[in-house]
């Protein structure tokens, strides 16, 4: 495929991102206004995921990894799952407060700072990609801007 396939998927990726951190934000207010309901819009958006995770496996029937590969695997490989869920409740939790722009401007932010540690350290499997004047730039300008849409 197309880099720019790939990238209007990405960009797809990031809408339904913005999509599923307010509507979990709204679930937990429409479930009571107690932060405690953060944890329950959590739980029960998650079991969707599971659900249409589980629907998909039913209908297409990839082929099990072996015990062993599996066994094999790296731990950080396992901390997706955990990851995601803490994701989903600070959408849940933080979207209401926040507001959606500058939530998702927030998440994007950490995303890039994150990334280039990754990036420059070869961490967790990634090709070396060192931190440039460039890189460290664009990622600068974005928390630039969650700031710009906190405070303009």
């Amino acid at each position: 495929m197309h880099t720019s396939v790939f990238a209007l998927l990405a960009l797809g990726a990031g809408a339904c991102i913005a999509i599923q951190a307010s509507a979990n934000g709204k679930f937990r207010q429409n479930l009571g206004d107690h932060p405690q309901f953060a944890l329950w819009a959590m739980y029960f958006s998650i079991l969707g995921t599971i659900s249409t995770a589980t629907a998909v496996m039913i209908l297409i029937r990839p082929p099990m990894p072996s015990m062993e590969t599996l066994r094999e695997t790296p731990w950080w490989n396992w901390i997706g799952g955990p990851l995601g869920a803490l994701i989903v409740l600070a959408g849940a939790a933080l979207t209401r407060e926040l507001g959606a722009a500058l939530f998702i401007s927030l998440i994007i932010g950490g995303q890039l700072l994150c990334s280039l540690i990754l990036d420059h350290y070869a961490l967790m499997g990634l090709a070396e990609q060192p931190v440039t004047s460039g890189r460290l730039l664009g990622a600068l300008l974005v928390v630039a801007g969650a700031l710009c849409i906190k405070y303009l």
